[in-house]
């Protein structure tokens, strides 16, 4: 018997893919969604100017473990900068139409937008933020007192999305990448969050935290907790980070 996922599977089949709209002459979608010209934009510490021990990258493999249990200290913002930089950094525009960044990405069409839930971050009052790739900045989206409990609740209760220092919520801008790879450009979307997430569990190794990643959370009711409209912009994955 068909099933939905076995459909999709067919259906997004490469000789499957029809003309998307980069070969018809549309205008490519932003790099990055604009904001609302009234928020305050938070610059964040410049990633070449934060200063790291060194770290073995076999040994954060070897080390790489899920933590659901944090400590109570604090992210510095050096050490929040730094895992916002290594999870979708931007390196390089090129000609205002391609970023080339820290992690790869299908085309290189890069089509999240972070939002993070910080908890517990030096420097930053609880609440939502977005993070400005291009800008390598924040600007706060929310800051309702009980927004840990929501997401907490969102995320099937589990408790580490309310202790940990910070919550990342990677959130797919569908057309970003669909403009170039049609109804295939779905299966982009989950690989390169995968390629995301793998970054933070490794970079957060470097600093002394770990990480969880969360795929287990109610669509719907993070959509709405961001103001997305859960088609064509989504969360995607989630991952809490804190200090082991």
């Amino acid at each position: 018997m068909d099933t939905i996922g076995r459909e999709f599977i067919e259906r997004t089949k490469y000789n499957r893919m029809e003309s998307p709209d980069q070969s018809r002459g549309v205008p490519q979608p932003p790099l990055q969604l604009p904001h609302d010209p009234a928020q305050k934009v938070i610059p964040l510490p410049a990633p070449g100017n934060i200063r790291l021990a060194g770290f073995d990258v076999r040994k954060a493999i070897e080390q790489r473990r899920t933590v659901r249990a944090y400590a109570r200290t604090p992210l510095t913002l050096d050490e929040f900068s730094y895992l916002l930089w290594c999870t979708q950094g931007v390196r390089e525009v090129i000609q205002s139409s391609t970023t080339r960044r820290t992690v790869p990405s299908a085309g290189a069409r890069h089509a999240f937008e972070t939002y993070v839930l910080a908890n517990n971050v030096d420097g930053l009052p609880p609440g939502i933020y977005r993070f400005l790739a291009l800008e390598h900045a924040l600007v706060q989206e929310g800051a309702a007192p009980d927004l840990a409990d929501r997401f907490m609740r969102a995320c099937r209760g589990q408790e580490h999305v309310k202790t940990c220092a910070a919550l990342f919520i990677w959130t797919a801008v569908a057309y970003r990448m669909t403009w170039r790879y049609g109804e295939r450009g779905y299966r982009y979307l989950y690989l390169d969050a995968g390629h995301v997430c793998q970054n933070l569990y490794l970079s957060a190794e470097s600093v002394g935290c770990g990480v969880c990643a969360i795929a287990a959370f109610n669509d719907d009711e993070v959509d709405g907790l961001l103001g997305l409209d859960g088609e064509e912009r989504f969360a995607i994955y989630l991952a809490t980070v804190g200090k082991k």
